[in-house]
């Protein structure tokens, strides 16, 4: 596109007024100067569509007309477009029109180059196999459109003036029978009707709906069209013998109403039978009537005519008079059936409710413009028809997209591109630093330049709304200790900021945590336990894994002292209380004739080993011994796992033998305990073993930090029955867990 640079002619010149959002300025003829304005720039240019500009202007000034925009707004659509080719587009429109023109376009332009460069990114990633890490996927590149469709709109026509340009670009593909690109029906679908809808603009959001969904899904849209063309005169002789009725009858009962056929939307009816799982016959508001009437009681006596003369279907009655929609849509909605069973869809509802349904939010911005004069009879009685009502739906939209209850104030955030023209959104006053972590933690830490538009700036300068900002990074490193720094102002981000703090934070921890395992790795060997699984010393502290215990070593919050008293536990100094608990242990078990056999080998000495002491009916596994005969592991013992893996060809099979002495072979096994400490614990936890009959011949306890950990070795004649009595002990005031070990 060419540039021209234009200088107003005298006719051009402004008439100087206020120019805000809340005080737009009058101005004579001035749809008419604009057009005038913008025709010599426009008319042989043509748009990435392929689409005349001063034609697509035209349209977008006729289709803000039909939805009760001011001459102003239309005069904005031609100065939108006229942006792209001036030198210096603010200072010619500002000069011409005034500032509020002037901001109004150039905030509007940005937005569209903006979207239409999101778009081809989006586009582009969609065809590729291998996206890169700084594209977002699609549903998140529509989050952002949608965000960022509501920060550009510090004037809030902006929205209205991209809506009605979308619309108009889908009716440019449908007239002249072009594909339009998939992005751009999807973002229109999933962005610019809902925001469509939330303002209550029904005129510009099923029209959208339809044509998206006309070029996303043809096969079905056209499908859907056959049926309603199939039936439509039949449908409509019908539709016009009902409304007929509807109108004489109303009349003799006083009631003074229109009655008009509704139109027919077909991404409505597809929805409708999608979400519902119906057949097209099924779908309701194929068959449709409003009733249009003066008063609100004059709604309910027209709803009660319409349910006396016809059969109503049960669950299909709305009253959005007595509880209008978050939108400020209202009316009354039913479905009755004819004589004949088919449904039928009435709605009924005030003149000014109508409007409110056609033309939405949008007349607020009429009421603000025409002032006292009024918009369709009603007049801007205070600030809240003018402003307050249309921030309340563009904020309650944004809450409905982002799940949030508090929506932010529009100027409290800011939307930027990478390179690929992905949306980042970062705080208003976000620098590189602050962009590079918001795409990728990583990316800021070894953030060390950037390129904003193409030129070099300091990581500390502030961003823009629309700038594309490039990041240039070392292979390694991490952040500068400057940047939490508030004063250099090279982080607004919160998030980035506290990731930069984390990256400290943990380089502390790091080098905590290694003199701590120093500590207690040299602690180890001094005693000569190297062999001891750190995780498993770790637990018996009461730390959940090792790092834990070596940061509070390293942090000298835990004694070494407390480490030693695992390894060489001291013999416990019991009360005289709990002595009377501990018993002598009974003669070993395997000397006796109930002990262990060595299979196919008689007479061969046996043990039974201290690290898992087995127990009948455990499985068991020999290991023949240097001059100790075979010592007898439970099967998954780790001790027994190690020893084969070194000599394998020592294992030797071994059972348990037959005792003929009932319970005379008794069976040393271990109990570990953990429990909150107090007083009495040891007492109460022995008279469970001493109620069942388990002869405690050894007790070792520790208590860290208020926990007890306790080994008890109890005498058992078979383990099984060892399950049953440490639920009992599990069951008891401060246990957490009680197991063998």
């Amino acid at each position: 596109m060419k540039s021209l640079s234009v200088e107003p002619a005298g006719g051009f010149a402004p008439q100087l007024m206020a120019a805000t959002s809340e005080n737009v300025p009058e101005q004579m003829d001035a749809l008419a100067r604009a057009r005038a304005f913008a025709e010599p720039l426009l008319s042989s240019e043509v748009l990435d569509t392929g689409e005349n500009i001063l034609a697509h202007a035209d349209a977008v000034a006729g289709i803000l007309k039909t939805i009760g925009g001011s001459e102003a707004m239309q005069a904005a659509s031609y100065l939108v477009y006229a942006c792209d080719h001036l030198n210096k587009p603010y200072e010619v429109i500002g000069k011409a029109f005034g500032t509020h023109f002037a901001d109004l376009a150039l905030e509007t332009t940005k937005l569209v180059r903006i979207q239409r460069m999101a778009r081809i990114a989006q586009n582009s990633a969609s065809h590729s196999s291998q996206a890169t890490p700084m594209t977002q996927n699609a549903a998140a590149q529509t989050e952002s459109v949608r965000k960022m469709l509501l920060a550009f709109s510090k004037d809030l026509r902006v929205v209205m003036l991209r809506l009605a340009s979308r619309l108009q670009t889908l009716r440019y593909f449908a007239a002249s029978r072009l594909p339009a690109p998939s992005g751009l029906a999807q973002e229109s679908l999933q962005v610019f009707a809902p925001l469509a809808n939330r303002l209550g603009i029904w005129e510009i959001k099923w029209e959208l709906e339809d044509l998206s969904f006309r070029f996303l899904e043809p096969d079905t849209y056209r499908q859907v069209a056959r049926l309603l063309d199939e039936k439509r005169v039949e449908r409509e002789l019908s539709m016009e013998r009902l409304r007929q009725q509807l109108a004489c009858d109303l009349t003799s009962q006083g009631v003074s109403a229109t009655v008009q056929g509704r139109p027919k939307h077909i991404y409505s009816i597809v929805k409708k039978m999608r979400g519902k799982s119906l057949d097209f016959e099924q779908v309701y508001d194929i068959r449709a009537l409003r009733i249009v009437v003066p008063t609100v009681s004059d709604c309910y006596s027209a709803l009660s005519w319409v349910h006396n003369h016809f059969v109503p279907v049960a669950n299909e009655f709305d009253d959005y008079i007595a509880r209008p929609k978050s939108n400020g849509y209202q009316s009354l909605h039913t479905v009755v059936r004819d004589a004949t069973g088919k449904p039928i869809e009435v709605q009924v509802r005030t003149q000014a409710m109508h409007d409110h349904a056609e033309h939405g939010v949008a007349a607020h911005w009429a009421y603000k413009e025409a002032g006292t004069k009024g918009y369709a009879g009603v007049s801007a009685s205070s600030e809240y028809d003018a402003k307050i009502a249309v921030l309340r739906q563009l904020l309650a939209w944004e809450r409905d997209l982002s799940g949030q209850q508090d929506a932010a104030v529009f100027d409290d955030c800011i939307y930027v591109l990478t390179p690929d023209a992905a949306i980042v959104e970062l705080p208003k006053g976000g620098t590189p630093v602050d962009f590079a972590y918001s795409v990728h933690t990583n990316l800021g830490h070894r953030c060390r330049g950037a390129r904003v538009d193409g030129a070099m700036v300091p990581l500390n300068t502030p961003l823009k709304n629309g700038q594309t900002v490039e990041v240039t990074a070392a292979k390694e490193g991490g952040p500068s200790r400057d940047w939490l720094n508030p004063e250099l102002g090279f982080l607004a981000s919160h998030r980035a900021r506290a990731k930069v703090r984390a990256w400290f934070n943990a380089l502390a921890m790091g080098e905590t945590m290694a003199k701590g395992r120093d500590a207690v790795e040299k602690l180890l060997q001094r005693e000569g336990k190297t062999a001891i699984k750190l995780d498993d010393l770790a637990e018996q502290l009461g730390f959940n894994s090792a790092d834990a215990l070596f940061e509070v070593v390293g942090k000298d919050e835990f004694s070494l002292r407390n480490i030693e008293i695992v390894l060489r536990p001291p013999e416990p100094a019991l009360t005289q209380d709990d002595a009377a608990f501990i018993r002598k242990p009974s003669a070993p078990a395997h000397g006796g004739k109930g002990g262990v056999l060595v299979v196919g080998v008689d007479s061969l000495m046996t043990q039974l080993a201290r690290c898992c002491k087995p127990a009948p009916p455990d499985l068991i596994s020999g290991f023949v011994t240097r001059g100790k005969g075979v010592s007898v592991h439970r099967a998954d013992c780790s001790n027994l796992r190690n020893m084969v893996n070194r000599s394998g060809d020592r294992v030797i099979e071994v059972q348990w033998g037959n005792a003929k002495g009932g319970e005379g072979n008794v069976y040393p096994v271990d109990v570990s305990v953990e429990a909150v400490d107090r007083q009495g614990l040891l007492r109460d936890i022995s008279e469970v073993f001493t109620k069942e009959k388990m002869n405690v011949i050894g007790v070792q306890t520790l208590s860290v930090k208020g926990i007890a950990w306790m080994t008890f070795t109890v005498e058992v004649a078979e383990s099984g029955r060892l399950a049953k009595v440490l639920k009992i002990v599990s069951a008891l005031g401060g246990v957490r867990s009680a197991r063998r070990r």
